[in-house]
């Protein structure tokens, strides 16, 4: 079986092996026009002979363990993501799925609604910077043309002015000569209204490449918490790797997950629980500077990137954050409760020890998990059995 299938079935994961499906599942498939084998006795899919046909069965049957695991009901929406999980063909779905199953808990229609939404609300983000910089291209060319045409409006004001000078300062100028003077008047009357034109058009563009630069900042900013959003982040990850490299520095990438967090919502509201994804990410925010880049990766989690430091540095760095954090009292000013001890925890991997930039996120994101699953509270640094679990996802 493969490892997709393995872990759908939990047989990776310290959460019990899945169910067998209920006795709906083989009739509703065969009603699809799949039919499934009907076991005898004691039931091991790796026992089956895996031929062609049965191998789309068992594919069909996972598919079916997954939805009924969850409590799915079959719908488009719900095949559509077991398929998906399964044969492992958008990454960032699976990563999302592993990391919401590896913490034990189900896959529900409302957060899988919430993952659609961001992901949409994404594609659109990079959509609007698209047509952005298309815009502000076109914009610049114009602004271009403009100051050209300006200038030549203007040098040939100051030429057809002398020359008008001298021509009337002609004592006997003949009448055709003094006509072509009137003439040139009312041409340097018409070219003068032009550079007024050229003038206010080259102020309009100013002020729409100035809204457009806004329109940007607000595509690739967090709403809730001013910080950078995930797809910044990935602008900025890209740059910062292709300059550390280039000057052989180390490049640090750090997960940040604040503990018990749907606790706080629960327990408090929504409401409250944003004032305290504001209040952590102000004071992640207040360590970075030109070379550490934090931004809010999504839900309670945060990234941050230290160029130039090293793993145990960039620890160290977090870890007072971390620390300054679980010390702090915290009230929900509407209730007058108290939150509780509000802490994170986080993984840290040195980028350059990993193949490329995505493994060495998911070898973060897997040392986040263990710090999870010590205890909490606590910042890891990614070691060999993370680089494992890194490979296998």
């Amino acid at each position: 079986m493969s490892a997709a299938l393995r872990r759908s079935a939990g047989m990776d994961m310290d959460i019990p092996a899945l169910p067998a499906p209920r006795p709906a599942w083989p009739r509703l498939l065969g009603w699809l026009g799949f039919g499934l084998p009907q076991p005898s006795g004691d039931f091991a899919p790796t026992e089956l002979v895996l031929s062609a046909a049965n191998a789309k069965q068992l594919y069909l049957g996972e598919i079916g363990r997954f939805l009924d695991t969850h409590g799915l009901d079959l719908t488009t929406a719900t095949l559509t993501v077991a398929w998906t999980y399964l044969s492992r063909s958008d990454e960032d779905l699976v990563l999302a799925l592993d990391r919401r199953i590896k913490s034990g808990r189900m896959i529900t229609l409302e957060w899988l609604s919430d993952i659609r939404e961001r992901r949409d609300v994404s594609d659109e983000a990079a959509e609007l910077r698209d047509l952005m910089q298309r815009l502000e291209t076109s914009v610049e060319e114009f602004g271009k043309s403009t100051r050209e045409a300006h200038g030549a409006a203007s040098d040939y004001h100051s030429a057809l002015s002398g020359h008008l000078g001298e021509l009337e300062q002609v004592a006997k100028a003949s009448a055709v000569i003094t006509e072509m003077a009137q003439i040139g008047k009312a041409m340097l009357r018409r070219t003068h209204e032009v550079e007024r034109q050229m003038l206010r058009s080259s102020a309009q563009t100013r002020a729409f490449k100035r809204r457009l630069d806004e329109a940007r900042r607000c595509s690739e900013e967090d709403h809730l918490t001013g910080l950078p959003n995930r797809r910044a982040f990935e602008a900025v990850f890209d740059s910062e790797y292709r300059a550390a490299r280039e000057a052989r520095e180390q490049l640090c990438v750090v997960f940040c997950d604040i503990d018990y967090f749907k606790r706080i919502n629960d327990d408090h509201g929504h409401e409250a629980g944003d004032r305290v994804l504001r209040l952590v990410a102000e004071m992640l925010a207040a360590v970075s500077d030109d070379r550490c880049h934090v931004a809010r990766h999504g839900g309670e989690e945060f990234v941050v990137l230290l160029r130039g430091q090293s793993p145990q540095q960039a620890l160290d760095r977090l870890d007072k954050v971390r620390s300054e954090l679980a010390q702090r009292r915290l009230v929900n000013r509407a209730t007058d409760t108290p939150f509780g001890q509000v802490t994170f925890s986080a993984g840290v991997a040195e980028v350059f020890d990993y193949a490329d930039p995505r493994s060495a996120l998911q070898a973060a994101d897997a040392a986040l998990y263990r710090a999870k699953q010590e205890g909490r509270n606590r910042i890891l640094l990614a070691g060999a059995q993370d680089t494992e679990r890194a490979i296998a996802a």
